[in-house]
């Protein structure tokens, strides 16, 4: 009798210990943190593999467990290649729950340098859920909305967009080491600065010593792409970035019209990407202060205004 009962007991204690592991196993990884991140399944990606980047992305508690659940539940047949919308506050059920109803089906690709109205052009083409309201609570965000592509919910809303574009700026930006006393905010406006005004990666720390010279100094910065900005869509040209700018133009009464107002503009002119934002963060030591695009829109710099005089003498004025 005494042994019956100490294998029951021994049975007992596997039981209830079994329960705890399963229960902690399929708890929410982390019940504080409700900040949603994208999860891509690429195709023909096996279970196992799923499940260990669930694991590596903070968003499941066990992977052991969460496999189990995944094969008793059937639900691996089931999921498709596509890109989920998940956080660590979701529970294994939650999540399985996601990966069978939450595959995101719009591709959208976001290029680098687009101000947030030409981004709320590409939504207006793209997504079937778009209204006029999302253009405001775009610019709202300049800036900050992570060039990327991304694939959403048909039927997503812009505050579900603005959050998983942002969430990508912030994971994006860990990458940035901040060389300068300036804010965050103040370098990712100089990164929407190199963005328009640099065509090629290497002129990109070159336009950010400028900038970053003209500051130390005192200096208006006088970049058209702030005056290019400030004037909005050209009915013309139909583009959001003027391509011949008047003297008339240069005078427009706006806070990002560096011409007239030195430092810099109130906020980014665009949205930049990571390469930009580096730049600004991280400038060449030069003493250059001036630079000017030839017609292939290679830049040339000089560090006297009778050096930059020559430059537009020669690659401007020839043209």
């Amino acid at each position: 009798m005494k042994k019956i009962f100490i294998i029951f007991l021994i049975f007992a204690c596997f039981i209830i210990g079994f329960y705890i592991w399963w229960k902690n196993g399929i708890a929410p990884a982390d019940s504080t943190n409700t900040v949603n991140e994208n999860f891509i399944i690429m195709k023909g990606e096996g279970a196992r593999a799923i499940v260990d980047d669930l694991k590596k992305s903070g968003l499941v508690r066990d992977p052991i467990v969460f496999f189990l659940l995944l094969k008793k539940t059937g639900i691996d047949g089931k999921i498709q290649a596509g890109q989920f919308l998940l956080n660590p506050s979701m529970s294994a059920e939650e999540i399985l729950q996601k990966l069978q109803v939450g595959k995101f089906d719009v591709n959208v690709t976001i290029p680098e340098g687009k101000r947030a109205q030409e981004i709320a052009d590409i939504f207006q083409e793209k997504m079937p859920g778009y209204d006029e309201t999302w253009r405001d609570k775009l610019d709202q965000n300049e800036g900050y909305l992570f060039p990327d592509t991304y694939l959403f919910p048909r039927n997503a809303g812009i505050e579900e967009i603005i959050t998983v574009m942002k969430n990508n700026f912030d994971k994006k930006y860990t990458q940035v080491v901040n060389n300068t006393v300036l804010s965050k905010n103040e370098i990712v406006i100089i990164a929407s600065l190199i963005e328009r005004e640099a065509k090629h990666s290497e002129d990109r720390p070159l336009v950010s010593s400028v900038i970053h010279n003209r500051l130390n100094l005192g200096m208006k910065l006088d970049i058209d792409a702030t005056v290019q900005y400030a004037l909005g869509f050209d009915q013309t040209g139909k583009t959001w970035w003027k391509k011949e700018l008047t003297h008339e133009d240069l005078k427009i009464d706006s806070p990002y019209n560096i011409y007239r107002n030195p430092g810099l503009p109130p906020g980014p002119i665009c949205n930049p990407g990571i390469a930009s934002i580096i730049a600004a963060a991280k400038p060449m030591q030069t003493d250059f202060l001036y630079y000017i695009s030839d017609k292939e829109g290679n830049n040339h710099y000089a560090s006297t205004l009778t050096g930059h005089n020559e430059n537009v003498r020669k690659y401007r004025d020839s043209n």
